[in-house]
């Protein structure tokens, strides 16, 4: 199990076989310094799509050698992200990362019928990961970016996703935290409800490969001492590897509460359910957060 992002780094430095990164209109300072990072570590084989003056100047401006990307010259950037994503369909990449295009364009790109990255009937979903030094191991969080309300099924889809990526990351079997504003079983609150049902079709063995319980209140299910208060019985509370939140604002919210008011604390967040991971981070995002998302994307790809 990696309790921090740099165990992450140097598994997939020893692995050898390094994962192919395709990054749409990497044109951007941040993307191209987190993609050089990303490559100096061992991680990933990175291509590069945008306007090759743009991408020159930057890494010139930086002292990156080009010649560690592969560049493919596109100077528009909604035939730049296109022809990303074209890419990986046709089998040449393995990871699909966002560069300074807008997440709209980006995710309209995976999300083209015709053209896209979904499978049929899927769900797409958010998974960001935590380094928190309050925390005694990384956190996996979802939804905080696509879904804004989800239902049940979608619930079910989100810990399933949040699982696989735990799994990947050497977690045998995740303990699922459900959240909701209590602990207490409140019929009147859905989330409470909701939480509940997911919780038992676990226990049934519906969902596998996890321990899940639910509804729990935040502090419950990552801090001990208020285990103990509250007297609080349960696998889960108070050691959650994965939290399920209600909906967007609140695990959005939780997100950027880690990165605002935290110090210290180091994230990362990839759109899951695609054909392949896709780094999904903001554009005004630290380098570094985009080096982490490379990261757990190139674990959890095929």
């Amino acid at each position: 199990m990696f309790t921090k992002f740099e165990d992450i780094f140097a598994e997939l430095a020893g692995r050898g076989a390094k994962k192919r990164m395709i990054a749409a209109w990497a044109v951007d300072g941040h993307t191209i310094a987190a993609a050089s990072k990303a490559v100096d570590l061992g991680i990933v084989e990175a291509t590069l799509v945008g306007d090759e003056s743009l991408i020159k100047a930057e890494c010139a401006s930086q002292g990156i050698d080009m010649g560690k990307f592969s560049i493919v010259h596109n100077p528009s950037e909604l035939p730049a992200v296109a022809e990303a994503v074209t890419m990986v369909n046709h089998g040449e990449g393995d990871i699909l990362m966002k560069g300074l295009c807008s997440t709209d364009k980006f995710m309209r790109a995976i999300l083209n019928k015709e053209t896209g990255l979904l499978p049929p009937k899927a769900v797409l979903s958010h998974c960001a990961v935590i380094e928190n030094p309050n925390y005694h191991k990384l956190l996996f969080i979802g939804d905080m970016a696509v879904i804004p309300a989800p239902d049940l099924t979608q619930k079910v889809a989100i810990l399933n996703y949040l699982v696989n990526t735990a799994r990947a990351m050497g977690i045998d079997r995740p303990k699922v935290a459900l959240i909701a504003a209590t602990e207490q079983m409140l019929y009147k609150m859905p989330a409470c409800v909701e939480a509940a049902i997911i919780a038992k079709m676990v226990d049934r063995g519906q969902i596998r490969n996890c321990i899940a319980d639910g509804p729990l209140a935040l502090d419950v299910a990552i801090d001990q001492e208020a285990v103990e208060i509250k007297h609080v019985v349960s696998p889960v509370a108070g050691d959650a590897d994965c939290l399920v939140f209600p909906n967007i604002e609140s695990a959005n919210v939780f997100y950027k509460c880690n990165s605002k008011l935290a110090a210290n604390v180091k994230q990362a967040g990839m759109v899951v359910g695609a054909k392949v991971p896709c780094v999904l981070s903001s554009r005004a995002d630290s380098i570094d957060t985009k080096l982490n998302s490379i990261a757990i994307a190139a674990m959890s790809a095929k």
